[in-house]
C-alpha cells in the first residue's frame, strides 16, 4: 500500500543533529497517522507516495519543526516556591506553576527545570529541540488504512516526539518518542 492522506504508517528512525550526534533512535516500529497530528508536516510530505521498505532522508530546519530558541521563555523563579524534592529535568505545565511564579510565563507552555540553585530555579519553556536543525533517517516498515477512530481523533495515540526534557534523569530516558 502506498502512503496517502488518512493512512497509518509504521516507522523506525534515527534522529541526529547537523553535527551527526544521535539524538534519538526508534528501533521498534511506531504507528503514526498521516494527515493527522502525529507527525510534522515536512515529514508527512516527504513520506507521501512511498511504500513499505522505503527509506527517506530529511534535513529539517528549526522553522519547519520546533521553532527558534526564545530567550523570553527562560524564567528565574524563587526556589522556595517549589517542592523540596525538585529535580533537574522535572516538567511543569505553565498553568500549574506554583503560585508566586512570574505571571508572564505562558500558561500553555511546558517548562523544564534546567538548573536548581539555593535561592533560584531556572525554568525553560522552549521545546528541547528549539533552534536545532535536525537530520532524520526514516524507514517505512508498514502502511495500513486508518480506522475511523484514528481519523476522528487525528492520531494513532502514539504522538510524535514526546520529549523528556534536556538533562533529564527521569525514568524513560531522554527519548524523543
Amino acid at each position: 500500500m502506498e502512503i496517502t492522506q488518512q493512512c497509518v504508517v509504521a516507522l523506525t528512525w534515527t534522529l541526529k543533529d547537523t553535527l551527526g550526534e544521535v539524538l534519538d533512535v526508534l528501533d521498534e516500529p511506531v504507528e503514526f497517522l498521516i494527515g493527522g497530528n502525529d507527525l510534522l508536516p515536512v515529514i508527512e510530505e516527504a513520506l507521501l507516495g512511498h511504500t513499505p521498505g522505503a527509506s527517506v532522508e530529511l534535513q529539517i530546519e528549526p522553522e519547519q519543526a520546533f521553532g527558534d530558541f526564545d530567550d523570553q521563555l527562560i524564567f528565574l523563579e524563587p526556589r522556595a516556591l517549589f517542592p523540596k524534592e525538585l529535580e533537574e529535568g522535572q516538567l511543569f505545565e505553565g498553568s500549574a506553576l506554583p503560585a508566586g511564579c512570574n505571571p508572564d510565563a505562558p500558561k500553555n507552555a511546558l517548562f523544564c527545570v534546567t538548573d536548581i540553585y539555593p535561592e533560584h530555579v531556572v525554568l525553560d519553556g522552549n521545546h528541547p529541540l528549539a533552534g536545532i536543525a535536525i537530520r532524520l533517517h526514516v524507514k517505512v516498515q508498514a502502511v495500513r488504512e486508518a480506522t475511523e477512530a484514528e481519523i476522528g481523533q487525528g492520531s494513532t495515540g502514539s504522538g510524535f516526539f514526546r520529549i523528556q526534557a534536556p538533562h533529564s534523569h527521569a525514568p524513560g530516558s531522554g527519548s524523543l518518542h
